[in-house]
């Protein structure tokens, strides 16, 4: 029989800079407001792929954690070993699972770290970092904005001939920079411009997600649902004048319900109750403004085992990032979106040794690789969709990673 291997969760006390403390190398985040955990070195990883990826996870996970001996003194929410996890949009693309090596936590004052291995504290050391702009030179993805212009309109036209309600269609962008792409400094700058999102950084994958997928906590369940766009001015007046008329905007309202229903009715079978609000706010980001709705609930007490990844396999795809009805939304995005989302819109953030977790839709995101980095942004498309229109919404979606760049 092999030796288990020592986890140690202890207090440190004082509210760390998260961000401040990370190195250059396998360094993971979730951070929002300053609050969170991030991560660093590797004590385990792997990739799964295929329709029963999310179960695939759940085995891996549980057989990792039978492999450990746990000392807690913390025993608070994210303490002891965590699963940094960043799934692809598609089953066909790969999912990425990592087990830090160190993990350390803050919230509300106080801070943990726990770290996997024998041996003493790991050190803690605010680096410093050097934020010499890169120089970048833009491209077109994986299509031009001419084809995906068309996309838009083929999308329109299957939706007017009564083949599905909405769906969402994705695009790129590439930029090639002429030294390598610190992730750090991105996520410190997107940290800085969008305090209210989640900051995470799994595997090159790094970006500012405004949409909590799936929190589980003690049985208790929320999904943040965004639907619904609309670009800031920068003008406070007109920004208010703008949220006004996206809260009133059919277009807009319409693509939300279909958001918000998806999720309710994923999570309805595991609830003993639901609470769904009747009508949206509107959600104030740096560069736009969002419909959002708060879905919550209490899991049925006698369903045993229901955890994170029983409910990822319910609610992924959502209406927010494929469309109504999905079955047939996916099949028009493979059809005619022409790219590869690979971790783009998928789940991403972590899972706790309880099966308890958080994770967000993997979006206002980039994946790195070296001096290089592809960006992502997604546009629901309905009956009242003008190509036009969704190509500016996605301009507005990009430059929140345009903008931490430089």
């Amino acid at each position: 029989m092999s030796s288990l291997t020592q986890v140690t969760t202890v207090r440190l006390g004082e509210h760390l800079p998260l961000l401040e403390l990370l190195p250059e190398e396998n360094m993971y985040t979730w951070v929002r407001g300053g609050e969170g955990i991030v991560g660093w070195g590797i004590h385990a990883q792997t990739t799964v792929t295929g329709p029963n990826r999310f179960a695939d996870a759940r085995a891996w996970w549980r057989s990792q954690l039978e492999s450990f001996t746990i000392t807690n003194s913390v025993q608070g929410v994210t303490s002891g070993p965590i699963l940094f996890t960043s799934f692809s949009f598609s089953p066909e693309d790969e999912s990425v699972l990592v087990i830090p090596r160190v993990i350390v936590g803050a919230t509300q004052g106080n801070s943990w770290i726990t770290w996997i291995g024998g041996g003493a504290q790991p050190a803690l050391t605010e680096v410093a970092l050097k934020f010499a702009p890169a120089e970048l030179s833009w491209a077109d993805g994986s299509i031009s904005i001419d084809n995906w212009k068309v996309r838009v309109a083929q999308a329109v036209a299957k939706i007017h001939n009564g083949d599905l309600d909405k769906v969402v269609l994705a695009r790129d962008l590439r930029a090639q920079s002429n030294s390598p792409i610190d992730a750090r400094s991105i996520l410190r700058n997107l940290a800085q411009e969008f305090p209210s999102t989640w900051i995470f950084s799994i595997a090159g994958l790094v970006g500012a997600t405004p949409e909590l997928l799936l929190r589980l906590k003690r049985g208790m369940v929320t999904s943040r649902v965004l639907a619904g766009t609309i670009s800031k001015t920068g003008d406070d007046d007109r920004d208010l004048a703008l949220a006004g008329s996206l809260a009133r905007s059919s277009k807009d309202l319409e693509e939300h319900e279909y958001a918000v229903r998806s999720v309710a009715e994923a999570l309805e079978p595991f609830c003993s109750s639901t609470n769904v609000p009747e009508s949206p706010f509107v959600l104030h980001l740096a560069n736009v403004m969002h419909l959002a709705t708060d879905v919550t609930g209490a899991l049925i007490e006698s369903k045993s085992g229901v955890d994170v990844f029983t409910l990822l396999a319910q609610l992924h795809p959502s209406a927010a990032v494929c469309g109504t009805p999905t079955s047939i939304a996916s099949d028009v995005i493979a059809e005619i979106e022409g790219m590869s989302r690979d971790r783009y819109a998928g789940p991403v953030g972590w899972i706790d040794a309880r099966g308890d977790g958080e994770l967000g839709i993997a979006l206002r995101c980039g994946k790195i690789d070296d001096n290089s980095i592809r960006i992502f942004a997604g546009c629901g498309i309905v009956a009242g969709s003008d190509p036009e229109k969704e190509l500016a919404e996605s301009q507005a979606k990009f430059s929140a990673m345009r903008n931490a760049l430089n």
